[in-house]
């Protein structure tokens, strides 16, 4: 099928390789513009930019596409089908439109759970079972299309929102190669109006750790906000980001590490911090990271 592709972050990778793999024709790539970056701040091309390029296609980043000329010059493309993937702008309806068949949404969430800007972080967080992959017919609200196709997968006891990323993406990847095969016999579902839920934007205020909660909540805290924007806490002045983390056994007053191996005391119950990252340093896993940082038993965080 002839196709315009819209999408910007690594997520999106996955997708748009698979599309090309897959022998569309992919007439034109659009993502987020490229923007001001690491050290000398000199504008840096998104993840599907860079990789678009590297196929050798033909790539777009405007601002907005709310003008008359961005509109005519999506619709000249002549594609049957647009594939939106975390691309970062509303698609006006003039967009949604042009294609002959429309527009399909990969949606990292079992729909219509979790519509919004950050389904991945809000279902560790919110401490679900499972989560998934819909492909969804676009239409003027907000993630509120038919589904074509969806596909669901357990959250692991210990799996950080980057973990879940990674495997979402390969899925949605398949899936909507799938899609795309079956378009002429898949019969759209329209979606529940029970059950809805709104996957707001991360909040940088939702990422200080409070060991006054019940364990579980912090467990789901850190591994929710890992890598980006990262859970974290002071000590010695110094802010610390708690990256991996698991429950375990134990009691104390709230902070308090009860262990050498960084068990830390919550409201109620206890969990280990496996995974943590000082600023201005990489990663490290616990062990690593006290040799630096003396947390012993008895330290309070």
């Amino acid at each position: 099928m002839r196709i315009v592709f819209m999408g910007t972050p690594d997520f999106s990778v996955q997708v748009l390789d698979a599309l090309h793999a897959a022998g569309h024709e992919i007439a034109a790539v659009y993502c987020q513009p490229p923007r001001p970056a690491g050290r000398g701040k000199r504008d840096r091309p998104t993840p599907v930019h860079a990789r678009a390029e590297a196929l050798g296609l033909e790539v777009r980043h405007p601002a907005s596409l709310k003008s008359e000329t961005e509109q005519a010059d999506f619709a000249a493309l002549g594609a049957e089908i647009a594939v939106v993937v975390a691309y970062g702008l509303i698609l006006p309806r003039a967009i949604l439109d042009a294609p002959a068949r429309g527009c399909l949404n990969i949606h990292a969430s079992l729909l219509p759970r979790w519509r919004g800007a950050a389904p991945i972080h809000r279902a560790i967080m919110a401490g679900d079972a499972e989560t998934g992959i819909c492909i969804m017919q676009m239409e003027a609200g907000l993630d509120t299309g038919p589904v074509l196709l969806r596909e669901a997968t357990p959250i692991g006891a210990e799996e950080t929102t980057g973990a879940l990323h990674d495997r979402l993406s390969e899925m949605g990847a398949r899936l909507i190669v799938e899609a795309l095969a079956r378009i002429d016999t898949l019969q759209p579902e329209v979606q529940p109006e029970v059950g809805v839920t709104y996957a707001s934007k991360i909040d940088k205020a939702e990422a200080r750790v409070d060991w006054t909660r019940q364990a579980a909540e912090v467990d789901r805290q850190i591994r929710g906000l890992s890598p980006f924007p990262g859970a974290w806490i002071e000590v010695e002045g110094q802010r610390i980001k708690l990256l991996a983390s698991r429950l375990a056994e134990g009691s104390g007053p709230p902070g308090t590490v009860l262990d050498d191996a960084l068990t830390v005391a919550c409201g109620t119950g206890a969990l280990q911090v496996l995974r943590l990252q000082r600023a201005g340093k990489g990663p490290q896993d616990a062990e690593t990271f006290l040799r630096g940082l003396a947390l012993g038993a008895g330290s309070r965080l």
